[in-house]
């Protein structure tokens, strides 16, 4: 029951009439894809391609400082296979550790939605091109490793993904906007923090994610569900990380 003075009487009832016309109106349910098998798998990948890494910086394979040849120089703008490695170091144990939960909880979910293969190649272009321009615009004296800016390239393809879809719906506008605010709460919470925090990266991979997971939901891709479409664009990922990573090396003897 709402009580109100008998001078309001007629502006509560409008207020009322209006507000159950709107909660009433019907809205589009949005639309559901089964998910894509492989999810796993394709985490299983990451996980592999970083501990790999991590060995093989460990012990200076080759007799090479993987870290001085791997890591993003802003001072080496020529050098575009660090837009990739870097992705791939970590300073330590902490570090990688952190990097391969989130990686692999935002890893697994972009899976299920676009397929294994098509969403680590989605995480690994974006990533590096955030690198990429952080190189281009970050200070000279800029050094950066971890894949953290992937990472935070996954979330921002899961935000682009969600918040392209809600538009789409009849909601009302905060509902519609909902996923991108979710997404820029985790990025403040989880992307900064102290000193040695490459917030730069962060912020670039999840604008980076955010256009590739728009465009993916816009275009409705991927439109074919079949399994030689995510091995090739995982064999693709895969040949980009090594050409990477043998031309670092290359360079570095």
């Amino acid at each position: 029951m709402l009580t109100v003075t008998p001078d309001l009487a007629h502006r509560a009832y409008d207020e009322m009439s209006r507000y159950s016309a709107e909660a009433g109106a019907p809205r589009d349910a949005a639309r559901v894809e089964p998910p894509f098998a492989g999810a796993v798998l394709g985490a299983l990948g990451y996980v592999v391609v970083l501990l790999l890494t991590a060995y093989c910086a460990g012990i200076s394979l080759l007799g090479i400082d993987w870290l001085s040849a791997g890591a993003l120089d802003a001072g080496s703008a020529r050098e575009w296979w660090r837009a990739v490695t870097a992705l791939t170091l970590h300073l330590d144990q902490e570090h990688l550790l952190g990097n391969l939960l989130f990686g692999v909880a935002a890893g697994v979910a972009a899976g299920r939605l676009l397929g294994p293969g098509i969403a680590w190649a989605s995480i690994l272009c974006a990533g590096a091109l955030a690198n990429y321009l952080e190189i281009l615009i970050a200070p000279a004296s800029h050094r950066a490793v971890g894949a953290s800016t992937a990472v935070f390239a996954a979330l921002g393809l899961l935000t682009g993904l969600a918040w392209r879809q809600r538009l789409t719906l009849s909601e009302r506008r905060w509902y519609r906007v909902a996923p991108l605010i979710a997404g820029i709460c985790l990025l403040t919470l989880l992307g900064a923090g102290g000193a040695h925090v490459d917030v730069l990266g962060h912020a670039l991979g999840f604008i980076c994610g955010l256009g590739v997971g728009w465009m993916f939901a816009r275009a409705g891709t991927p439109r074919n569900r079949g399994s030689s479409l995510q091995i090739a664009a995982a064999a693709g990922a895969a040949i980009l990380v090594g050409a990477a990573w043998g031309l670092a090396l290359l360079h570095a003897r």
